[in-house]
C-alpha cells in the first residue's frame, strides 16, 4: 500500500550520506523489467525505482513519490520511448486514479503477470510447483465490480465536498464521473452521487459512501452525526429514482432506511440466493466467483457420502454448494454476525445439512465439539493474514484433499511449505482473476494426502 507523500529518511552509506531525492523531481529512466506487482524497476545511482505506469524497455519520465535510502517510488508522467506491448488505457483517470495500476497492459499481460507471481511465490518460498498448473480463471475485464466504496471529504478552505476515489499514493481524491470496471447499473448512481451529497443541508456528516448490486441495487450512507429529516428524504429519494435501497451507517451496524428492504447476490449455477448486508464480506466480481465456487468443487470432489469442513465460511459462499453434494458441511467463521447469517442463508435455501459455528481460527482446533468425527475434505479460504495455525494443525482432521483459496500469495506459500510437512502434496494451482486492471492475485490450490 502506498504511503502519503511526507518526510524523507535517508542512511548514510559507505560513511557518506546519500544525496537527497526530492518529492516531486522529475527524472528520465531505463526500465529493466517489472516488479511483481506491476511496477517497471529502474536503477540508477546506486538506487532501485519503482515506477508506477511504465513496461520493460520503455524509456519514461517519473516524478517521485516518495524516497527512501536506496528505494525510489514514482510514478510515470510521460514516455519517451514506448514498448510495444503498451495499450492506451480505457480509462482517463487511470494514471491518477489509485484503483486501476496495469490498465496500460493488455489482459494477456495482465493474467501472464500474476501467474509469474504465484509461481514466484510459490517457489521462492516453498521450494514448490504445483503437478498441473490450471488455466487462468477470469471473466470480463471490465465492468465487473459490483461494490465500490467513495471516498468523501469535506474541504474546510474551499468549502466543498470532494467526491471521488483516493489518487493513486495520496489521501488526494479524484472526481470521477465514469468507472469502467464497475458495473453497468451503478454508473448512474456514481455520476449523480457529487450533486446529491454536495447539496445536502450538512454534507460534512458524510463519512463515504458504498455502492453494492446484487439481488438490487444499494446505496449505503455512513454518516458521522445524525441526518437530518430533510437530507434524510434528499437521500431516499435519489435513491427511488436510481431503483436502488438506501442504507445508513451511523452507530453498530449498518441498516436499511426501509425495513422492507432485503439485499442479496445470487449464485445461478445452485440456483442459490444468499442474504448480505453492505459491510458483510462479499466478493466484488461476481462471474469470477461464480466460476471460483464452481472449480473449488470440481477440485474438492466432494461425495455425497462425505463429510466437508469449510474454514472461513462467510456467508456461506461456498458452504451452500457443497451442501448440496456432500453428506454433511461444517462452516466455521469467526465473526459470530456472519455465522447467523450464513446459517439464514442455509436455512432459506433449504439447506439442512450445513451446520454453522463461530470459533477463533489462530487457535487450537482439537478442543471445538465440531472436529469429532473428523472430514473427508476442508476448504479454505482465509484473509489475507493466511491459515498457518489452522494448516499446522490439519493433518489431525483426516482429510484426504484440501482446496485453499488464497488472496494473497505470499501466505499462500508459507501455508503451502506447512501442507508438505503435515504429509500433503500439491496437485493443483492456479490464478483467479478477481480484479481485472489490477496487479492483485488471487490464487487456488488443491492438495492431497
Amino acid at each position: 500500500m502506498a504511503r502519503k507523500n511526507g518526510g524523507l529518511r535517508f542512511q548514510p552509506s559507505g560513511g557518506t550520506r546519500a544525496a537527497q531525492v526530492p518529492v516531486g523531481k522529475k527524472q528520465r529512466l531505463k526500465i529493466e523489467r517489472l516488479a511483481n506487482d506491476g511496477r517497471g524497476i529502474a536503477f540508477i545511482d546506486n538506487r532501485t525505482w519503482f515506477v508506477s505506469g511504465a513496461l520493460p524497455g520503455e524509456e519514461v519520465e517519473a516524478r517521485v513519490l516518495d524516497a527512501r535510502s536506496k528505494v525510489i517510488e514514482a510514478r510515470t508522467e510521460r514516455v519517451f520511448q514506448a514498448s510495444p506491448e503498451r495499450r492506451e488505457e480505457p480509462c482517463v483517470h487511470a494514471r491518477v486514479c489509485g484503483g486501476c495500476s496495469v490498465q496500460h497492459m493488455a489482459h494477456e499481460q495482465q493474467l501472464a503477470l500474476k501467474q509469474r507471481m504465484l509461481a514466484e511465490q510459490l517457489q521462492r518460498l516453498a521450494g514448490l510447483q504445483p503437478e498441473v498448473w490450471a488455466e487462468p480463471l477470469s471473466g470480463p475485464e471490465f465492468a465487473y465490480r459490483r461494490r465500490a466504496r467513495i471516498a468523501v471529504r469535506w474541504d474546510m478552505r474551499e468549502k466543498r465536498l470532494e467526491v471521488g476515489f483516493r489518487a493513486a499514493a495520496s489521501q488526494d481524491i479524484v472526481a470521477i464521473s465514469d468507472c469502467p470496471v464497475l458495473v453497468e447499473p451503478l454508473q448512474p448512481i456514481l455520476r449523480a452521487l457529487p450533486a446529491l451529497l454536495s447539496g445536502l443541508q450538512a454534507p460534512r456528516a458524510i463519512g463515504h459512501v458504498e455502492l453494492f448490486q446484487g439481488t438490487a441495487s444499494a446505496v449505503l450512507v455512513r454518516h458521522t452525526e445524525a441526518l437530518s429529516e430533510v437530507d434524510l428524504a434528499r437521500l431516499q429519494a435519489f435513491c427511488s429514482v436510481h431503483h436502488a435501497q438506501l442504507w445508513l451507517h451511523g452507530e453498530g451496524e449498518p441498516q436499511p432506511a426501509d425495513a422492507t428492504h432485503v439485499l442479496g447476490y445470487r449464485l445461478d449455477t445452485w440456483d442459490l440466493q444468499l442474504a448480505y448486508r453492505p459491510g458483510d464480506f462479499v466478493q466484488v466480481n461476481a462471474a469470477v466467483n461464480e466460476a471460483m465456487v464452481a472449480q473449488a468443487l470440481q477440485w474438492l470432489a466432494p461425495r455425497s457420502d462425505e463429510r466437508v469442513l469449510d474454514l472461513f465460511c462467510g456467508l456461506g459462499n461456498f458452504a451452500l454448494p457443497l451442501a448440496q453434494q456432500a453428506r454433511e458441511v461444517i462452516a466455521v467463521e469467526g465473526v459470530q454476525a456472519m455465522v447467523e447469517r450464513a446459517a439464514g442463508n442455509a436455512r432459506d435455501n433449504g439447506l439442512g445439512n450445513a451446520h454453522f459455528y463461530q470459533a477463533d481460527l489462530s487457535k487450537s482446533l482439537t478442543d471445538a465439539g465440531w472436529v469429532d468425527g473428523g472430514f473427508d475434505a476442508v476448504l479454505l479460504d482465509p484473509p489475507r493474514d493466511g491459515a498457518l495455525q489452522v494448516v499446522q494443525q490439519i493433518a489431525a482432521l483426516g482429510a484426504k484433499r484440501l482446496v485453499y483459496v488464497s488472496c494473497n500469495p505470499t501466505t499462500l506459500a508459507r501455508d503451502s511449505s506447512e501442507l508438505i510437512q503435515q504429509g500433503y502434496r500439491l496437485k493443483k494451482a492456479g490464478i483467479l482473476d478477481m480484479f481485472p486492471q489490477t496487479a492483485h492475485v488471487e490464487a487456488m490450490a488443491l492438495f492431497e494426502r
